[in-house]
């Protein structure tokens, strides 16, 4: 008896200047550590910790504690405390499926990490990873208004001298979708962060299928050929 076959789902190909990831959820996998401190957190104050889990992803550390821990709290020494434990916590912490080849793939001038960690817990997760940091960096302490603002992704392009236009963004959390989404980038969603795709949105659930070429165009920069 013969089965129909899968239906066939084509390549995607983007093609751009830059490519800004943020970090944690996808390049990163943290997701275990990143879990237990915020359970601790939630469990001292008597908070809902699925809530804080659902709001916090993507976001700075500083916003959900001011956002959550009560009235009086001293959020400043509170943040820095949550800090600490996550940067002394690496077990389990692995790069994505295909990250690192993406990464090598890509000129070191065409692409930027732009995260809501602190730049010394950003070195520390990608070393732990085994993944090369990207010499443009936008860490929580490079903008004053983090994700969902898209500060952080036109500072980026910025550094980088792309147009938004000309930039895609890889992300997985709606907090950094939405960032993205309103610095105008077309933006590739990590993974089965919820809500529909939208017009300029792929989705990919990790980077073992995505090939990239790098050719220098006349003004010294890069045209950058994706295949999602």
């Amino acid at each position: 008896m013969s089965h129909p076959a899968a239906p066939f789902s084509a390549s995607s190909v983007l093609t751009v200047r830059a490519v800004l990831f943020d970090m944690d959820g996808t390049l990163v996998d943290s997701t275990a550590i990143v879990e237990q401190v915020w359970l601790e957190f939630a469990e001292r104050y008597g908070l809902d910790y699925n809530e804080i889990l659902r709001t916090s992803h993507g976001v700075q550390a500083g916003d959900t504690v001011r956002r959550y821990a009560p009235a009086g709290a001293d959020f400043e020494a509170l943040t820095a405390e949550l800090g600490e434990m996550e940067r002394s916590r690496t077990d389990g912490v692995i790069a994505l499926p295909g990250a690192e080849a993406l990464l090598a793939g890509l000129p070191d001038d065409a692409i930027a990490l732009v995260t809501s960690a602190d730049r010394i817990l950003a070195g520390i997760r990608m070393q732990a990873a085994g993944l090369t940091m990207p010499s443009t960096t936008v860490t929580a302490e490079s903008v004053t208004r983090g994700k969902p603002h898209p500060e952080g992704y036109l500072k980026a392009a910025a550094l980088l001298g792309a147009d938004p236009a000309d930039v895609v963004v890889f992300e997985d959390a709606p907090a950094g979708i939405a960032a993205a989404r309103a610095a105008g980038m077309r933006t590739v969603v990590v993974g089965d962060a919820g809500g529909g795709l939208e017009p300029g949105m792929w989705r990919i659930p990790d980077y073992s299928a995505v090939t990239v070429t790098a050719v220098k165009d006349d003004d010294g920069g890069h045209l950058l050929t994706l295949t999602l």
